[in-house]
């Protein structure tokens, strides 16, 4: 015979799943902060966060002004478009320290310009690519993955914008100092 199920989680277990999803969505942020202080330096770490905190607010504001349910489908969707972000403002602060090792008497304007430049097909495919199989699933998944598909869309549009606009002229703005040897070239500790 069939089975008939009803799932539902009462206001108190809801309002704990909410706290603890909005607790992640902190966390991965100060993470992600950690992250590039390390990976890079500070003021590439400031235009990263800034640049996420863009896209987390962009699309809050779009739940709200359009009146999307907001729920625990969503808190991932944000979660994911923070990780997305991250990941291509990184491929672009990667390119902007390469560049500038190559072309050391380059003006660092030009250098981030010239990192943009040859990242942005990159960039652009990459979010085009996704943002295809973000629409099937928008129009395909029915109701139920239509809010977390949307904000998706939503953001990744955004946090395309602000890879490329935002977190790099923010560095820009802040100044670079390459005079610091990155991490990664940094001699260890030997053991001897």
């Amino acid at each position: 015979g069939d089975f008939l199920r009803n799932d539902s989680v009462g206001p108190k277990v809801s309002k704990e799943l909410f706290t603890n999803g909005i607790t992640a969505l902190i966390v991965a942020l100060a993470m992600m902060l950690v992250y590039i202080w390390f990976r890079f330096q500070w003021q590439f770490s400031v235009g990263a966060i800034a640049a996420l905190a863009h896209d987390v607010i962009i699309t809050l504001g779009m739940f709200a002004l359009l009146r999307i349910e907001f729920n625990l489908t969503s808190i991932a969707a944000l979660l994911t478009i923070i990780g997305y972000s991250m990941n291509d403002t990184v491929v672009v602060f990667d390119r902007i320290r390469e560049d500038r090792r190559k072309y050391k008497q380059m003006a660092d304007r030009k250098v981030i310009d010239l990192a943009l430049n040859t990242t942005l097909s990159r960039t652009l495919l990459t979010s085009g690519t996704t943002l295809i199989s973000l629409f099937a699933i928008y129009f395909l998944g029915g109701p139920v993955l239509q809010g977390m598909s949307f904000a998706l869309i939503f953001g990744i549009v955004i946090g395309t914008y602000s890879s490329i606009f935002i977190a790099s002229a923010l560095v820009m703005s802040l100044g670079m100092d390459f005079t610091k040897k990155p991490v990664e070239e940094v001699q260890g500790f030997t053991g001897v």
